[in-house]
């Protein structure tokens, strides 16, 4: 790598995003702001049941209220909308049957859409949903994966009688024998993840406009991947993608939710084909709860065998996965769970591995990628089985962390996951962590044997996270989802800059990022630069949002395409200003052409409208553009990895079963920090999420299929007062595969938080014999184990910190 810049008047700066006061004073424009004229808005009919057939559907009373345009079936909307399945073709042999927009013959989830009622108001849709009838005959169905697992439990679909939807083995070495081998401390560890759900301050929502007499279709969609949905809709609707723009407005969260195709989205563009008119769905927070993808639902059980100095000689994963009734499209179901698979062991050297990852149909909603993907499941089991090492041996909770790290100078390293690390901070991680964490360590070692019914325990967790990925996340699997972004950037007439992106921005502060690359890319003030996204029309092609590619990928394409567009201005500059030494000896500060005694010669304005408005008075560049577009992929490497650390400090009352968290630290690695600021927004919420997955949140369903958190009354998100003052520590261990050495920091901090939390209350409750293996840790949970706790096993010296083997 060449060229990398230093920080210069923009790039490092804690600047604010640029939006906020926009849309704290009500400016913002999301999906449910924007109208068309002679909008008709779409309401759904939706199972009640978790599993039945559909005997008759009788819609004749709905057609008749006032205001209903049409009550659209199957029958209806599969005339102009084909079914999709959410498989690739790498790894082989995944299965999932066919989806429709609406549910024909039979329904396989609590609020699968049946029927779509379009009207001139949503109460009125809703009201004609009120006069649907359906007959339907319930079905035995299975919500719960461990029931799903077992002989003779009830099958989703009648064409996969076991409801296995996938099968995987991930393989290093020879686990098997090394573990029969004998000679070696094994520990085991079984974890349950409950199904999570994003709860984005914004729901889902689509409005599509479809013009019969063009053919043509215009979608406005709270998504974060706009090209990915274009291609969607050209293919199940049969029109050419130049005949589809797809519009991103602001939108109100995403964390992965929206980046899947829904039944009831698709059905309401249906609508709009159909009646050729716009139609307008937004989903209220019930349907959200009842309908949006889940993820997380997992049971893990892993096996660590290491030898007497500590060291790990082999680890064996099993992960049964729930994935709902459908693999959702078109980025599948099987993502979350074959990261597990190869993500177990995270930082650490594990000479045999084997992991067996296993993907069950259920009668819930498809499960889909929500930030982090599979990265806090890895995180907690391995560092579970760390901990429980570290306590049969009688080795500190660090000292045996360290032994295991893959050493500083292995890199680049293949992982026994098969992933490749180009370059990683691992040990600086966690000396880091040890240090920022050294007074609390201090308050547990003293609270010890004090007596009383509070009892302090600290957690730790080492994690490494995959961001930006190309072309081997989906492209080789077969999905039409891109590995690139692609930014142009183009001086204005007045000396101003315009960028535009096919990043999406849901809340991440991209057009602040991309703001401060452009401004030192081409030598502006950061206020002259203005930053366009959020469409298919104008807007350069790119994979949109996910996986925390936003800096790494759309902002080194952004620094690209401003590094040549200053190269160009410099050109001109050189030959108007008749230089015969050319560019060397010219530079852009602050908008200004200055020569090497930092005089200035001439402003970008000067330049721009000679170029625009007198090109013939620069011989040799009356042609010159004022426009660069530049493209970036990762090549040599497939992801960038990036690496920290958690730390916990969690307070339990042994009475009521209450755990407080007295202080959480992240110590997250994201290469060049382009802004401190947001980079630290980027990992505090994510760790607020990961907080409230270890301690709150869970999708729950009772034995006959129904949803019992289905209103934010149910289902616990964390508040403000219930979290600490989260630390950030920020390392930088630049990639070397771009110029501005960038990596991903949207998920740093939820890919360790549940698995600190977890160690940290299993330290706590130590003393007691009782231990925790079931997220969310509720007061309930950890109040029937303690009084369901064997005999307690005091630590060895020096493990205190630790929870004990069970």
């Amino acid at each position: 790598m060449t060229g990398r810049p230093s920080h210069g008047a923009a790039i490092g700066r804690p600047l604010p995003r640029r939006e906020v006061r926009r849309l704290l004073e009500g400016g913002g424009r999301y999906l449910d702001d924007v109208t068309r004229p002679g909008l008709l808005h779409a309401a759904f009919v939706r199972s009640p049941h978790a599993h039945a057939s559909i005997l008759g559907i009788d819609v004749l009373s709905a057609r008749l209220m006032p205001g209903v345009v049409a009550v659209l079936t199957a029958e209806e909307v599969d005339q102009v909308c084909a079914p999709w399945s959410g498989v690739l073709e790498r790894p082989p042999g995944m299965r999932s049957p066919l989806q429709r927009p609406l549910a024909r013959g039979r329904v396989t989830y609590q609020g699968e859409p049946v029927v779509v009622v379009v009207a001139t108001s949503r109460a009125r849709a809703e009201d004609g949903c009120d006069a649907v009838e359906i007959a339907y005959e319930p079905l035995p169905s299975v919500t719960d994966l461990a029931a799903a697992c077992e002989a003779g439990a009830p099958c989703v679909h009648p064409e996969h009688p076991d409801n296995i939807a996938f099968h995987s083995v991930t393989t290093a070495g020879d686990a098997i024998a090394a573990l029969a081998a004998g000679g070696l401390t094994v520990v085991e560890e079984t974890l349950h993840f409950p199904g999570v759900t994003a709860v984005s301050m914004e729901t889902r929502g689509v409005l599509a406009d479809y013009d019969a007499a063009m053919k043509r279709l215009d979608v406005v969609w709270s998504a974060q991947a706009p090209f990915q949905m274009r291609d969607v809709v050209a293919r199940c609707f049969g029109l050419a993608e130049c005949d589809v723009n797809v519009v991103v407005p602001d939108v109100g969260g995403a964390f992965g939710l929206k980046l899947h195709v829904f039944p009831d989205e698709m059905a309401a563009v249906a609508a709009s084909v159909l009646l050729g008119r716009p139609v307008k769905f937004v989903a209220d927070r019930l349907e959200s709860f009842m309908s949006d993808t889940q993820a997380r639902r997992q049971i893990v059980q892993g096996r660590l065998a290491v030898d007497a100095q500590g060291r790990i000689r082999a680890m064996m994963v099993d992960i049964r996965a729930g994935i709902g009734a459908y693999s959702v499209y078109p980025r599948t179901s099987f993502l979350e769970p074959n990261q597990v698979s190869r993500l177990c062991g995270g930082p650490y050297l594990v000479p045999h591995y084997r992991a067996v990852a296993t993907c069950m149909f259920l009668n819930t909603p498809p499960s889909g990628q929500l930030r982090g993907v599979g990265h806090p499941i890895a995180c907690a089991l391995t560092e579970a089985l760390m901990d429980k090492a570290a306590l049969a041996l009688g080795l500190d909770p660090f000292e045996i962390r360290a032994l295991n790290l893959v050493p500083a100078d292995a890199f680049p390293h293949q992982s026994h996951g098969g992933f490749r690390f180009e370059r990683l901070g691992q040990q600086a991680a966690l000396e880091t962590i040890r240090q920022v964490t050294a007074e609390a360590r201090a308050r547990v070692v003293a609270q010890r044997g004090a007596g009383g019914r509070k009892r302090l325990g600290l957690g730790i967790a080492l994690f490494v996270e995959l961001t930006s990925p190309g072309v081997g996340y989906y492209g080789l699997g077969g999905a039409h989802i891109s590995s690139r972004e692609t930014a142009t950037v183009r001086l204005e007439p007045d000396g101003g800059v315009t960028v535009q992106v096919g990043i999406t921005d849901q809340g991440q502060g991209i057009e602040t990022v991309i703001a401060q690359v452009v401004a030192d890319g081409v030598g502006v003030d950061v206020e002259r630069v203005r930053v366009l996204h959020g469409g298919t029309s104008g807007a350069p092609f790119g994979g949109g949002a996910w996986a925390s590619r936003g800096a790494s990928l759309g902002g080194e394409a952004a620094w690209l395409a401003a590094r040549a567009l200053r190269h160009r201005i410099l050109a001109v500059a050189a030959a108007a200003l008749d230089r015969p030494d050319g560019t060397h000896a010219l530079a852009i500060a602050h908008g200004l052409v200055v020569d090497g005694d930092g005089q200035t010669r001439a402003s970008l304005a000067d330049i721009a409208r000679r170029v625009h408005y007198r090109p013939d008075t620069l011989p040799g560049h009356a042609l010159e553009s004022l426009t660069a577009t530049e493209t970036y992929l990762h090549e040599d490497f497939p992801y960038t990895f990036t690496n920290g650390a958690h730390a916990a400090l969690v307070e339990v009352d042994e009475v009521t079963g209450e755990v407080r968290l007295a202080g959480f630290w992240v110590v997250a690695d994201c290469g060049t920090v382009l802004n401190p600021l947001l980079a630290d927004e980027q990992v505090r919420g994510a760790a607020v999420m990961g907080i409230g997955g270890a301690l709150w949140e869970e999708c729950l369903y009772s034995a006959s299929g129904d949803l019992a958190t289905a209103t934010m009354a149910d289902y616990f998100t964390p508040m403000a007062v219930e979290l600490p003052d989260i630390v950030v520590v920020h390392m930088s261990t630049p990639t070397a595969q771009s110029q501005l050495g960038a990596k991903g920091a949207g998920e740093s901090g939820i890919a360790g938080a549940q698995a600190a939390i977890l160690n940290g209350v299993n330290a706590a409750l130590a003393e007691t014999g009782a231990r925790l293996d079931t997220f969310p840790l509720t007061a309930e949970r950890i109040w029937r184990a303690l009084r369901a706790r064997p005999a307690p096993i005091h630590p060895a010296p020096g493990t205190e910190l630790v929870s004990d083997v069970t």
